[in-house]
């Protein structure tokens, strides 16, 4: 069987999109391999009629909207190839061997973290530390926090001051935070501290001090981090698809990329981790691109 489209990723983008296309009547499979960069997270803000929602629940209620659309398949395999093989369609094969064909893909395989180099941050981000704070600073507002970031922490410690003015910025002895920038941040009450991070203390993923590398121990509750960011698969590289500026593939508004048939949905295009909102309208614009070019197609096809 050809499939319409093959999606590659079970994250809300992708999800979004499978449930556009099965509403299309398009003949979709939708690959899932449980990657997804919000694993660690306890819930997902920010989406009107799901604030607060577990991630795991937003993919239940997800597939049992998408189940109602009986063109679409969801398979919970990793895939770990897709090629071209002719001038009409793509072959996508799994870690099991399989080979699917498809006319057009839809890349909405997210992104990967690496966290900044401290001991235990793992324990502690998804729960105490995270990476957005229009995600979770609502849950931390006029807490004592903590801001550890490295180029980009004068910009992450504004952002945070809307939720809390009882914040330390910690460059962990990296020395990137510019002069001018470290008066403006004192200026506004908020520490500053370029030590080396020597680890976190705390217990059960709920931060209680951030220690110096002199033992010092600065008292704080929570804060954010700006992990490295990466693409979670090499697919969009792989395939030749242009890069943003910011390293992200590079869509129009719906999604297609400069490669003949591929599109590209949520943080994968982004680059940097979007609300699950922005996501799922990432996909549904995909989505509606693949329908629509797909009409075309076929409506300027020879009889």
């Amino acid at each position: 069987m050809r499939y319409d489209c093959v999606i590659v990723g079970g994250g809300p983008a992708g999800l979004n999109a499978a449930l556009v296309l099965g509403r299309s009547r398009r003949n979709v499979i939708l690959f899932d391999d449980d990657s997804g960069r919000n694993l660690v997270t306890r819930e997902s803000h920010g989406f009107i009629t799901r604030d607060g929602i577990k991630p795991e629940e937003f993919k239940r209620l997800a597939h049992k909207d998408i189940a109602k659309y009986d063109s679409v398949e969801i398979k919970q395999e990793r895939v770990m190839s897709i090629n071209r093989v002719s001038d009409t369609h793509y072959e996508i094969t799994t870690e099991e061997g399989k080979t699917y064909h498809s006319i057009k893909i839809i890349l909405a395989t997210g992104l990967r973290e690496q966290q900044p180099n401290i001991p235990d941050i793992e324990k502690y981000y998804g729960t105490s530390l995270f990476s957005c704070p229009y995600c979770d600073g609502w849950e931390l507002r006029d807490q004592p926090l903590a801001v550890i970031a490295d180029k980009s922490v004068f910009e992450l410690a504004k952002k945070v001051y809307t939720w809390s003015k009882d914040l330390i910025v910690f460059t962990n002895g990296e020395g990137r935070l510019e002069l001018k920038d470290r008066d403006r941040l004192v200026a506004k009450g908020i520490g500053v501290r370029e030590e080396v991070i020597d680890g976190l203390e705390g217990e059960n993923g709920q931060l209680r001090s951030v220690r110096l590398e002199d033992g010092t121990l600065i008292d704080r509750v929570g804060g954010f981090v700006t992990p490295l960011w990466s693409h979670n698969a090499q697919f969009g590289k792989e395939l030749g698809c242009e890069e943003n500026e910011y390293g992200g593939i590079k869509t129009d508004e719906y999604g297609r990329t400069n490669v003949w048939n591929v599109y590209a949905a949520g943080d994968a295009s982004l680059i940097v981790p979007a609300q699950v909102v922005i996501a799922a309208g990432e996909g549904s614009a995909a989505a509606i691109g693949v329908n629509g070019d797909l009409t075309n197609e076929y409506f300027d096809a020879a009889d």
